[in-house]
């Protein structure tokens, strides 16, 4: 069956993180490594990094991620958020490498002036100069699959398509798709043609041996709203059925699943406790896994 978990708060440091998804019973696991809301970042020590790999080992987790800061852009023309971009992600990638993540999760970036195209280059030439000077490195960049809101770029399967031909295909770039953004992007989940369709699309232009990993996220807005507002399972635009679907899909058996829905207010930096919010939507998706025999 896929691998279920949640984006779980480092407060505490990042052990804490694979405590509070063991505690909720995941298997899969994503965190920041960064803050999200500022460019400084401390260092992680290396005792931290070791528990943080040992105890990922012990609870079984597979494929952990990170998800890189929302501050970076790498499609900007802007000659200093451009340059505070790069570095930025490339600490990214030095921390999931260093903590033994499967990759770290990118919003490919926003053009702020020029063309969708341009844009497209530009993130491609920062993510090529940044694993070239990683050629031993096994962490994986996984382009998120955006809502489209505003001048984002990657809300096409198109977009994604260009950006891998732009990289020449590199090996150690994936795809992570998000149903709330897939559906406010207008790829219509919510019937079992659209579902087929969706894949077909998506295997068609990219390939699902890229896709690496998914964020199951119900959606406050409708299909191709292009507006990403992330609710709780069930209880959204999606419903229930895209989720059974994708859950029991022989396809995406064996890839983690990551929830982003939100979580109960103030529980992150306390003591370590259920959130009866994440119990709910993990419970949510485990009912409709259908039992193989």
């Amino acid at each position: 069956m896929p691998y279920l978990g949640a984006h779980m708060s480092v407060a505490g440091g990042l052990p804490m993180a694979v405590d509070r998804a063991a505690l909720h019973g995941c298997r899969a696991l994503q965190v920041f490594t960064r803050p999200t809301s500022q460019w400084r970042a401390r260092p992680l020590p290396p005792d931290e990094i070791r528990t943080f790999r040992e105890q990922a080992e012990a609870a079984g987790l597979v494929h952990p991620v990170s998800h890189a800061s929302y501050l970076i852009n790498l499609a900007t023309t802007k000659p200093g958020l451009r340059k505070q971009s790069i570095e930025a992600f490339a600490d990214e990638l030095d921390r999931a490498e260093a903590l033994g993540l499967l990759g770290v999760v990118l919003h490919p970036g926003s053009y702020t002036d020029g063309s969708e195209e341009h844009g497209l280059r530009l993130i491609a030439e920062a993510l090529s100069d940044l694993l070239a000077a990683r050629p031993a490195g096994k962490t994986m960049v996984l382009l998120e699959h955006t809502a489209g809101q505003g001048t984002a770029l990657g809300y096409r399967f198109e977009q994604l398509a260009t950006l891998l031909a732009h990289l020449n295909g590199h090996a150690r770039v994936g795809v992570c798709l998000d149903t709330c953004h897939l559906l406010a992007a207008g790829y219509d989940l919510c019937t079992a043609e659209g579902y087929e369709a969706t894949f077909k699309e998506f295997e068609g232009l990219i390939g699902l041996d890229r896709l690496k990993l998914f964020h199951v996220n119900d959606s406050k807005k409708p299909c191709g709203s292009r507006v990403d507002r992330h609710e709780h399972i069930g209880k959204g635009c999606l419903g229930l059925e895209p989720f059974r679907r994708l859950l029991n899909d022989a396809r995406f058996q064996e890839l983690p699943m990551v929830l982003e829905t939100p979580k109960t207010e103030g529980l992150s930096r306390g003591p370590l406790q259920v959130d009866e919010l994440d119990e709910m939507n993990l419970g949510a998706l485990r009912q409709l896994i259908i039992p193989r025999s």
